[in-house]
Formats: structure tokens, sequence, C-alpha cells
């Protein structure tokens, strides 16, 4: 069987050159994008920020179970993840419609900086932190 082609390391939906998913990622605050949803089925502008998980729900059935099983002696019943091997995160981008107000997710590969709405690289300056 043919073996498919490795990947040059172009991220092509950004137009950044990504090496190996650990470069420095800069994401513009505000850009134009399809929006799938039957209001629009055009290119709008989206307001884009960065995904973050919600509150536990101390509510919720596992939660409720998990401390059920904790009560009492035995010590820890449920592994503990330790061993974890990855330094870097998949980042995630939400995307809200601003004609429609719709959001959409969108998942970058791996970076080790993620910067949302940052400094755009000019030719010939110099870098300033």
């Amino acid at each position: 069987t043919p073996r498919r082609p490795r990947s040059s390391g172009i991220n092509a939906e950004y137009g950044r050159i990504n090496l190996s998913g650990h470069a420095m990622v800069n994401i513009p605050k505000v850009r134009r994008t399809f929006c799938k949803y039957s209001e629009c089925k055009k290119h709008t502008q989206h307001k884009v920020t960065q995904y973050k998980a919600g509150k536990r729900n101390k509510k919720a059935l596992g939660e409720r179970r998990y401390r059920m099983k904790q009560m009492g002696f035995g010590g820890q019943t449920k592994p503990v993840f330790r061993k974890n091997a990855k330094t870097t995160k998949k980042q995630v981008l939400r995307m809200e419609c601003q004609t429609c107000h719709k959001k959409k997710q969108v998942t970058l590969k791996r970076c080790k900086h993620f910067e949302l709405g940052g400094q755009k690289k000019r030719k010939g300056q110099m870098i300033q932190f």
C-alpha cells in the first residue's frame, strides 16, 4: 500500500509555518470565516476567544458516585493520573458569528506558546517583548 506523504509543517488553514506543531501561534481576535448555519451560509466576521473548560458540577452523577466510593476506609479508590508525558496542549478556538451569534469551535495543532490578538510580525523590525 502506498504511504501518505508526511506533513510539511505548514498549517494550510492559518497560512503559518508550524514546525512540528510547537511554534508560537498568534491568532487575530476577529476573523472572516465561513458560517455554516442556515441564517448565514456565507463568510462572515467571527469574534475569536480561547475555549476554557467550565466549572465541575457537584451534582453530576459521576461526581456523586465518586464521592460515595471515596467515603469510609480504604484510601484512594480510583487511579490518579501522574505520568503526564505531554508538554503541550491542543488549543481550542471558540468563534462567534457576529451576524447570527451562533458559536463554533475549532481545534488547532499542539503549540507551546499561544497568543490571541498579539502584534503581527513585520519584515525588518526588531522583536519587542
